[in-house]
């Protein structure tokens, strides 16, 4: 899985989500929302690292699997801060257009994960 897409994205995700975090402490003062969204937004990237040496295809798939929900939380911390005006709607549309393939990407890696678990592999 390394310099996997996933890999690659979730890592310059993480750089655009702690710009945005700066951005939304220096311009908008607003900190207990934009500090959900910098963890969930940065734990993603690594939970896909940490997948990268898991110790079973089981684990990979947990880490994965939580990446995912990490995903998903990020994409509500985006659409809170849109609609309580912290973002406007092209840097919400911007960081969405991000997260959706992430998200897209992490759901094909989980189920193609979870189709050759059920295979015995000898």
């Amino acid at each position: 899985m390394k310099d996997s897409i996933v890999a690659v994205k979730s890592v310059s995700f993480a750089i655009r989500i702690i710009n945005a975090y700066k951005y939304l402490c220096s311009e908008h003062k607003e900190y207990i929302m934009s500090k959900q969204l910098l963890r969930s937004g940065t734990a993603i990237g690594a939970l896909v690292r940490e997948a990268e040496h898991a110790e079973s295809k089981a684990d990979f798939l947990h880490k994965i699997s939580i990446g995912l929900k990490e995903a998903n939380e990020t994409d509500y911390w985006l659409l809170i801060l849109k609609e309580t005006d912290y973002l406007n709607e092209n840097e919400y549309q911007s960081l969405k257009k991000d997260m959706e393939e992430i998200i897209r990407m992490l759901v094909s890696t989980v189920k193609t994960t979870k189709r050759n678990l059920g295979k015995k592999t000898f």
